[in-house]
């Protein structure tokens, strides 16, 4: 594990509940549990991965880290400061060291704005460097992620997606930031821009030591980029483990369901016997149920398991996972059977 001086993000109990609209003037207000507890760090220089279906959180999660989205309670520390009690001023100067790679490229840059001057854009807003050297940078920026300098002079629309989303990342690299955000960068690419973009991902890292919180769905990117790697599902995190040991040894049933959903063109792996086939949908994330929030749909669940929460608890090497059926031996309950 990283040491204290290692650690660049810390994430402590984050929750992001969003209000809902009453219904009636003498109804009850309600509240999405978006994001519902959620702890863990990234060491510098690392990539952190987030991974669930869709309405598990992760997307939020990063968003708050980012302070895009409204924090409910817990802290967000990048380095030694808490950006989650930053306001005004204060968190203006802070974004200089966080920065966001979309998941759309085609909605996230302005249509009626040329690609350098959305790249040269963060240097202006943030004061990075000398104004009269700004040029120079932007043509470097293009050229470090595979853009000509003279395409700085295009406007989004005359861009593919792939290029488009380069052009992103030269953006989020503009201001040279510690923490890079990646949400879900490259699942609106076709597969072989996926590929080069990833590439690129892990050339720019290893060239500046760059840091990643990395939000997929896809298992495969996932293991592709990330260090470590913690599982959501609605709202919490339910197993936390390198990226080696999730992938060889999951415990979660959930997470366990998640890699059998894979597809797979090996009959011997697609068609075996221990592969868990999730029924139902996930509970409703407004005023979720007691106990562990997927028990409804877990194969395995028992009594106990609707009614206590279970602890996100380490069970080995770092590996921790929330659940009442996985024993200190480290066996998971699709293995018991």
């Amino acid at each position: 594990m990283a040491g204290q001086d290692d650690i660049l993000l810390r994430v402590e109990d984050l929750k992001v509940h969003f209000s809902q609209k009453k219904q009636h003037l003498f109804s009850q207000a309600s509240h999405v549990h978006a994001v519902d507890g959620v702890n863990f760090t990234v060491p510098r220089g690392k990539t952190f991965g987030l991974v669930g279906e869709s309405g598990s959180g992760k997307t939020t999660t990063a968003l708050a880290v980012m302070r895009l989205v409204h924090i409910t309670d817990g802290q967000v520390f990048l380095g030694d400061i808490d950006i989650g009690g930053l306001e005004g001023e204060d968190l203006r100067r802070q974004r200089r060291h966080m920065q966001i790679i979309f998941q759309d490229p085609y909605s996230s840059l302005n249509p009626r704005v040329r690609a350098g001057d959305i790249v040269r854009e963060p240097l202006d807003q943030m004061e990075v460097g000398e104004v009269a050297s700004r040029d120079e940078r932007v043509g470097e920026l293009f050229r470090l992620v595979g853009l000509r300098p003279e395409q700085q002079a295009l406007f989004p629309h005359q861009f593919s997606g792939g290029q488009r989303q380069r052009v992103g990342i030269a953006r989020a690299l503009a201001s040279q930031p510690d923490l890079i955000v990646c949400d879900e960068p490259v699942s609106a690419l076709d597969v072989a821009i996926q590929a080069q973009i990833l590439n690129l991902l892990r050339a720019l890292q290893d060239e500046f030591g760059l840091t990643y919180l990395f939000i997929s769905h896809d298992l495969g990117v996932v293991q592709y980029m990330c260090d470590e790697i913690a599982v959501m599902y609605l709202g919490q995190i339910v197993e936390h483990a390198d990226r080696i040991s999730l992938f060889t040894e999951p415990l979660h049933p959930y997470t366990w369901a998640l890699l059998s959903a894979v597809p797979s063109a090996d009959p011997a792996i697609r068609d075996r016997s221990d592969r868990i086939r999730l029924r139902g949908d996930p509970p409703s994330p407004i005023d979720p149920p007691p106990g562990c929030r997927f028990a409804s749909r877990c194969p395995f669940a028992e009594s106990r398991c609707s009614g206590e929460t279970p602890a996100l608890r380490t069970i080995r090497d770092g590996h921790a996972v929330a659940c009442h059926l996985v024993g200190d031996d480290g066996v998971p309950p699709q293995r018991q059977i």
